[in-house]
């Protein structure tokens, strides 16, 4: 992600379907934050959010290898957000399979997806990925722990 990344980021985490299973939508500035924060994350971390664009170069979202708090710990999520009009379409679910080949080249054993309980469509693409429902993490957080060794 790039600053001159957001309109279509703004688009993106502004857009309430794409939104709907986080606390809000974010706003323009909220929208630059999350930029800076992907960049960050790729200096600290070598990983991060990456936007996702088709063959063409039209913006289809982002996606990307995240640390995120799990309970006590910190654990390799992907994550992925979709433009609407492009939902359904596969790219959500292509782009997490990088995402998952390239935590397995880096050797990281294990990674997740934290999803909403109500958001099917996200746990769909999870398994599409080859991960299952973890009860226990699910219980124990309170959200759908999709998991899978790497």
């Amino acid at each position: 992600m790039r600053a001159d990344d957001l309109e279509d980021m703004a688009a993106l985490l502004g857009d309430p379907e794409v939104m709907r299973y986080y606390p809000a939508p974010r706003t323009r500035a909220q929208a630059a934050e999350w930029i800076a924060r992907s960049r960050q994350r790729y200096a600290a971390d070598g990983l991060g959010l990456w936007v996702m664009e088709d063959a063409t170069g039209r913006f289809v979202g982002d996606c990307g290898l995240t640390w995120q708090p799990l309970g006590d710990r910190r654990v390799l999520e992907v994550g992925y957000h979709v433009t609407p009009p492009l939902q359904g379409l596969g790219y959500a679910a292509e782009a997490a399979t990088a995402c998952r080949d390239l935590a397995r080249s880096l050797g990281f054993g294990v990674l997740r997806a934290l999803v909403h309980p109500d958001n099917a469509a996200s746990a769909r693409v999870a398994q599409k990925v080859g991960m299952h429902r973890d009860a226990a993490e699910s219980a124990a957080a309170g959200i759908t722990v999709m998991r899978m060794a790497l």
